[in-house]
């Protein structure tokens, strides 16, 4: 991350889900930091399941509250100072306004810059979904299409994407990117999906001796075998879905032409060594400079 110049880190510090029991929310997964961050200024995320919002009962208040006190917790278990947090939440039409009143409770606890993610339909539809009361929105350029056995890519379509981008112009918050750096293996049986396998590229599968190569993106179990702790049929297929340098230079040209205004972040998700390993060293410059 050093040659990368990396300055800001965006930390996912725990999910909010539902209590598979009773019902209601608790933090799921909370950060562990093996070290101190000092060297970076670190923003903590909370994401949280849709569903959650879409409690009847839901007490927004005390909810906010759990949330920032918990976020304070950490920062100062770890000695963190903290100027932003940004909140996660794929909020529907049935949600928001349980999302839109949790970011405003939330906002006047933390009494800090708030942002929060935004999808693409939550930009094109805006006056059906609403704004939430941010200081500034996050776009998660991923996550495109639908996960099937097919041959399109679930994580950038340069095609479903230019549905969108004209709506950018017409968003009234401002806006900051999220690009995608990270890869899956689609695990395909019998012309049917049975799971998302991470961590997994095709130059992993080119060198395991337990599959071969069918054809660009799929790659075919020639026995039975485990690999990172997964269980392959002999003949399941692995879709390989990633991002080139290529498809992330296309991104930042495509947003940048349906700007109104320049983006003050470009967050690439997730600087992790698995897929850092993946690219040039001066990638990340290439991309930030096309803005």
């Amino acid at each position: 991350m050093i040659a990368n110049h990396v300055q800001k880190l965006y930390v996912r510090y725990f999910d909010i889900g539902l209590h598979p029991e009773n019902k209601f929310p608790i933090p799921i997964s909370p950060v562990r930091f093996e070290v101190n961050p000092k060297e970076y200024s670190i923003v903590p995320v909370v994401f949280i399941q849709n569903k959650v919002m879409l409690l009847p009962n839901l007490d927004v208040n005390e909810l906010a509250q759990k949330t920032f006190d918990f976020i304070e917790q950490i920062n100062s278990k770890n000695s963190i100072p903290c100027q932003e947090i940004q909140i996660d939440c794929d909020w529907t039409l049935k949600s928001k306004e349980n999302y839109l009143k949790f970011i405003e409770v939330f906002k006047k606890l933390s009494k800090k810059k708030l942002s929060a993610t935004i999808r693409l339909h939550q930009v094109k539809y805006f006056k059906k979904t609403k704004i939430p009361n941010v200081d500034s929105g996050v776009l998660m350029y991923y996550n495109m299409g639908s996960i099937a056995p097919d041959s399109l890519n679930s994580i950038y379509d340069q095609k479903v994407a230019a549905k969108y981008l004209s709506s950018l112009k017409k968003y009234p918050l401002h806006l900051d990117f999220a690009l995608p750096i990270y890869s899956w293996g689609v695990h395909i049986r019998n012309n049917k999906v049975i799971g998302l396998r991470s961590k997994i590229n095709r130059k992993d599968l080119q060198n395991d001796p337990n599959f071969e190569k069918t054809s660009e993106i799929f790659f075919r179990a020639k026995q039975s075998n485990y690999k990172n702790g997964v269980f392959y049929e002999a003949n399941d297929l692995l879709k390989i879905e990633e991002i080139t340098k290529e498809d992330l230079k296309e991104m930042a040209e495509d947003l940048d032409e349906n700007l109104p205004e320049k983006p003050n972040q470009i967050i690439f998700y997730d600087l992790d060594e698995f897929n850092l390993n993946n690219y040039e060293k001066n990638i990340f410059e290439q991309v930030i400079s096309k803005f």
